[in-house]
């Protein structure tokens, strides 16, 4: 039995700055840190020769060229298994397509499992690779590069994206003052609304593979806010990083028609006016989590549930994606 799991994350300056088709001709830069909400993926033996996958649906394959799920599918082709005699299932701790990053988590995951499984260590940064060359090279995802990276390695980390692909990463330099109070006054709010980060994401990545004005520059101030949150966070300045919040927020809506939508919109505006001092939605947009630095807890705990919206506590991670269980 093997059990792995890999946090999902939260962005904090420069997200969208990680697609190939924006970093590969300008450079990105952005800061996530990971949150102890997770994907698990268990593995094991069975007595039966047939392959068999469990996650929203489940699948009963003779081998793991036959599997629908494109991501599993891909990485054990990857890593030359066949699934024969196995058993592999996933679970997570919050819906996927809530802009926290479960892709991906659940890729990272996914291949700490068929690692372990082979008996082979794989490094957080060797693992961060492999899976984005299963999601961006392999599958064509139009996705970034920071929710694998910051799923595999955990904490609060700044990441450079450089034009040949190679990220450099390093942890984010905070206090633990700062660091306590980031994390007791981020708050996150479920909107109810899922979607598909690909279908959002896809719109962006047209437009900069066109080198369309609009979009560029508006990625490229994006890009500013994130190095401006870096200075705040250093500095120990979070009243100005939730100031950065609601500008990144703005110039976030911008990039597609699909970013938000009223009942989106009348939420946050209501946390701004109840103890929110800075808010944006979590991901790529369109739906998941609101999340805001608050200066009054209470206040927006309370108008926030009033309005029907669910609140998941969290706290962040350092760990990144690990294995729980290996017997």
């Amino acid at each position: 039995m093997i059990i792995t799991r890999s946090p999902l994350r939260i962005s904090l300056g420069g997200g969208g700055t990680d697609l190939p088709s924006y970093y590969s001709k300008h450079g990105g830069f952005l800061i996530a840190a990971a949150i102890d909400k997770y994907v698990y993926i268990t593995l094991h033996d069975t007595f039966v020769e047939d392959l068999i996958v469990k996650y929203a649906k489940m699948e009963r394959v003779s081998h793991a060229r036959e599997i629908r799920h494109p991501i599993i599918r891909t990485a054990m082709e990857l890593l030359e298994i066949d699934g024969k005699y196995l058993e592999i299932s996933s679970m997570a701790d919050i819906p996927a397509g809530t802009g926290l990053g479960s892709s991906g988590s659940f890729t990272t995951a996914l291949l700490k499992a068929l690692h372990a499984y082979k008996k082979s260590i794989i490094p957080q940064r060797e693992l961060a690779e492999e899976a984005c060359h299963i999601e961006i090279d392999k599958l064509n995802e139009p996705i970034g590069k920071q929710d694998q990276y910051i799923a595999a390695m955990g904490g609060i980390i700044c990441m450079t994206f450089n034009n040949d692909g190679r990220v450099e990463v390093s942890p984010l330099k905070i206090s633990n003052e700062t660091l306590y109070s980031l994390e007791d006054n981020l708050m996150m709010f479920f909107t109810g609304y899922s979607r598909s980060a690909s279908s959002i994401l896809k719109e962006q990545d047209d437009k900069s593979k066109k080198d369309e004005k609009e979009m560029t520059e508006n990625l490229h101030f994006v890009k500013e806010i994130g190095y401006k949150s870096l200075k705040a966070f250093e500095s120990g300045d979070l009243d100005e990083f939730a100031k950065l919040m609601n500008i990144h927020w703005e110039y976030k809506k911008e990039r597609s028609g699909s970013m938000t939508n009223t009942k989106i919109d009348e939420w946050y505006k209501l946390g701004l006016e109840n103890g929110a001092l800075g808010g944006k939605l979590i991901g790529a947009g369109g739906g998941g989590f609101l999340m805001f630095y608050a200066d009054d807890r209470i206040r927006l705990r309370k108008v926030m549930h009033e309005s029907g919206l669910q609140e998941v506590r969290f706290q962040f991670d350092f760990e990144g994606s690990n294995i729980v269980v290996q017997s």
